[in-house]
């Protein structure tokens, strides 16, 4: 792109954005929210106080996506996988295992099928 073409389309660009900017600076709510903010900054200058103690003034407990979060947080640990006793029939072989990644039981499953296996699931 030339000098020329690369500076007219920065020109119409910006042309863009001026006329963007006027049309936001007669909007009502843009004024209502710069008003707010200046109330608000000379609310805190007053009382010496930043953003950050009115956060931790109006939510002591911050949350992020359901978590909570600081020192009073605990630790939050996985249920514990229950135990489950598979009984071949065919066999009487019996295996224990807390998950589906037992040598046998995929031997198993393989051999016999999934949906077969899983009926022989005594607890």
């Amino acid at each position: 792109m030339s000098k020329l073409a690369e500076f007219r389309q920065l020109e119409r660009l910006l042309a863009e954005q001026l006329q963007a900017l006027e049309a936001m600076k007669s909007d009502k709510g843009l004024e209502a929210e710069i008003e707010f903010e200046g109330k608000l900054r000379t609310l805190l200058g007053e009382y010496s106080k930043s953003l950050r103690d009115v956060v931790a003034i109006l939510d002591p407990h911050p949350t992020v996506k359901g978590v909570k979060t600081g020192a009073t947080s605990e630790k939050v640990t996985r249920r514990a996988r229950t135990l489950k006793v598979y009984n071949n029939p065919l066999t009487g072989e019996s295996i224990e295992t807390k998950g589906g990644n037992h040598k046998l039981l995929k031997a198993w499953k393989s051999e016999h099928g999934s949906d077969k296996v899983e009926s022989w699931l005594k607890r």
